[in-house]
């Protein structure tokens, strides 16, 4: 016995429970008009236990726009956001984890401020201890709140890493410390001041990382040529931000990014995480929906530029960031790019994904091996 779900993903039309299966299959058959994603969701219950699946078939993707509208001063108000910014001294920090060290590569945990006196940006950095200049990359972090080891791996292959945390507490605390921070002072906090647009969460989160690539500019020994920024779910929309930003960036990799087309919902589409408008249907909602323009993936990928090349990975059954919205953030992009979807994830990634994820950015970060 199942129950399963289908339709246009994240509005399925068709719903039946408690369904007998004949002979253990059961097909099914759907039809769009329009470009996007039929997804099927099957659960099954045996032994007292549910099980669930999902595949999802897409039609014509490529064909795909977002709909949030970008706002005529965009590009301005971030600029003279960094503008203010930078009139803050970065004031960094640079402490040695020496049981983090290799033979390699020397690990820190460093700091600096970003939008005011003594509000501070945390971050592992890992550095190749042989002397020389190298390739950057700045690693973003997913929606939560988290320690974070370093990329010491890339860094052995000779590139400069810089994980960063966005919520302006330590690195390197006990697990417990965030779990307790993300259930009680910070919980929900993807949702703080979206009502104004310099009162949201994310306006010095996304100033973060690009101090973070001051930081990496005057204080590492970076060449001055090749720069990378990367991360997944929320992390992909501060790949996207950075890069859309930042023209120090060369390089991008957006894996299922979230945060990205938000007003889809309010046109009956899937929208991205965290869903702001899917519930509500925007009523009421004005100042939000205006906010959130200034915040969605895709207005910042409208700005990358011919001289950054990117590379979008991500799933068919992502319940989380719907590829949808990766699809249609991918196909605004106007610069140089690459898609590698996987058909078969939700919102992680396989080994290969990762594999090919890595290889494509020490290939763009030109190490050579």
């Amino acid at each position: 016995m199942v129950d399963y779900e289908a339709g246009p993903e994240m509005y399925q039309d068709v719903k039946k429970k408690g369904v007998v299966l004949k002979d253990g299959t059961l097909t099914l058959k759907g039809k769009m008009t329009t470009p996007g994603f039929y997804r099927v969701d099957v659960k099954a219950y045996v032994g007292g236990k549910e099980y669930k699946g999902a595949c999802a078939a897409a039609f014509s993707p490529e064909k795909l726009q977002p709909t949030t509208v970008m706002p005529k001063d965009f590009n301005d108000y971030w600029q003279n956001a960094i503008k203010e910014a930078r009139k803050v001294d970065l004031n960094p920090t640079k402490r040695l984890l020496p049981e983090r060290c290799t033979k390699d590569v020397n690990v820190y945990e460093v700091s600096f401020q970003n939008v005011q006196w003594n509000y501070r940006t945390y971050g592992i950095l890992c550095v190749p201890v042989k002397e020389g200049k190298y390739p950057a990359l700045l690693r973003v972090p997913g929606a939560g709140v988290r320690p974070y080891g370093g990329d010491v791996w890339t860094a052995s292959q000779g590139v400069i890493t810089l994980e960063i945390g966005i919520h302006g507490i330590s690195v390197t605390m006990d697990q417990k410390v965030y779990d307790d921070v993300f259930n009680g002072a910070l919980m929900n906090y993807w949702n703080w001041g979206m009502d104004n647009r310099d009162d949201s969460y994310y306006k010095r989160v996304v100033l973060g990382c690009i101090r973070a690539i001051d930081y990496i500019e005057q204080y590492t020994p970076w060449n001055g040529k090749d720069c990378g920024v990367t991360g997944s779910s929320q992390g992909g929309f501060l790949t996207l931000s950075t890069a859309g930003l930042d023209k120090r960036v060369t390089c991008y990799g957006a894996v299922h990014a979230a945060l990205c087309d938000h007003t889809a919902s309010l046109k009956g589409v899937a929208c991205g995480w965290p869903h702001y408008f899917y519930w509500n249907k925007g009523k009421g909602q004005e100042l939000k929906i205006e906010t959130s323009r200034y915040y969605d993936g895709v207005n910042f990928a409208r700005l990358i530029t011919d001289k950054q090349k990117g590379w979008f990975s991500f799933g068919y059954c992502d319940d989380v960031v719907p590829p949808t919205t990766a699809w249609a953030t991918y196909n605004i992009v106007t610069g140089p790019k690459e898609i590698s979807p996987y058909q078969a994830t939700w919102h992680f990634w396989f080994q290969e994904q990762w594999d090919e994820w890595v290889a494509w950015l020490l290939k763009e970060l030109n190490v050579k091996k």
